[in-house]
């Protein structure tokens, strides 16, 4: 009877362990393998599924350059306005996704800021550009809250010591902030990058084509049903895992 408590918490755990787990697994072992097979050599799919990682890739990259500056300002100083740029950040991950993707073409599809990309080039529209800031807008809060956690945990003494041996700010900023918050920032960019991988309601509005894989599964399944887009399905599920297996298990090696 004594046990009661932790075997009541168990149960518990287990039905939502299970509520997560059964319909991923029922997704992966569900479909005939040969049809899996079947299905990735079909061009489009792999070429979607190529798009997808290569712009959520990108735009990752993209948000670390700017984000982890971003992250360290706020984990390191106080100041006016510190609470609203931290719920501003986190916004983009509350508002409806079909929301955002509105609010993003309303910017970049038409309008000042449109026209001056396009005097450079740069269109959004039906674009791997667009693509890329739907993922961004909609992913991003993900690496700049982890990085800054990072922040926060990297003591301030070690940046303050290698101020006194002769490093400049940015010397500090690389070689000691960085590299002690590394686990949170490549956590940060592990969610990031998988966010973006599933990314649908923004994109849609934004760059209905070309297609990324979440796309391509819903026009699949509008256009013939569950058994044409089941299986992109569940490639994109192991696809997914893999990634997040093969990552997470560098991160927890690095000391």
């Amino acid at each position: 009877m004594r046990n009661w408590f932790l075997y009541s918490l168990i149960f518990l755990a287990t039905i939502v362990l299970l509520f997560l787990a059964v319909p991923l697994l029922n997704m992966i072992f569900g479909n005939d393998l040969m049809m899996l097979l079947d299905t990735l050599k079909q061009k489009d799919v792999v070429g979607s599924i190529y798009l997808t990682m290569k712009v959520s890739l990108w735009a990752m990259i993209f948000v670390l350059i700017t984000g982890l500056p971003l992250a360290y300002i706020i984990a390191r100083y106080n100041f006016f306005g510190r609470s609203f740029i931290e719920a501003l950040i986190d916004i983009p991950i509350m508002i409806p996704h079909t929301a955002a993707g509105i609010a993003l073409l309303m910017i970049f599809g038409t309008g000042a800021i449109s026209d001056a990309f396009k005097s450079i080039g740069i269109t959004f529209v039906d674009t791997q550009m667009g693509i890329m800031i739907a993922m961004m807008f909609l992913s991003s809060t993900f690496l700049i809250n982890g990085a800054k956690e990072g922040f926060k945990k990297v003591d301030v003494k070690l940046e303050k010591v290698a101020r006194t041996l002769g490093a400049n700010p940015m010397q500090v900023f690389l070689r000691i902030s960085i590299p002690n918050a590394r686990k949170d920032i490549i956590n940060g960019a592990l969610m990031m990058w998988g966010r973006g991988l599933g990314e649908f309601g923004a994109v849609i509005m934004i760059a209905y084509h070309p297609m990324v894989a979440p796309v391509l599964i819903y026009d699949r399944f509008t256009s013939y049903g569950l058994s044409y887009s089941a299986p992109v399905a569940a490639i994109m599920v192991i696809i997914s895992i893999l990634i997040f297996l093969s990552v997470r298990f560098v991160n927890n090696r690095l000391k």
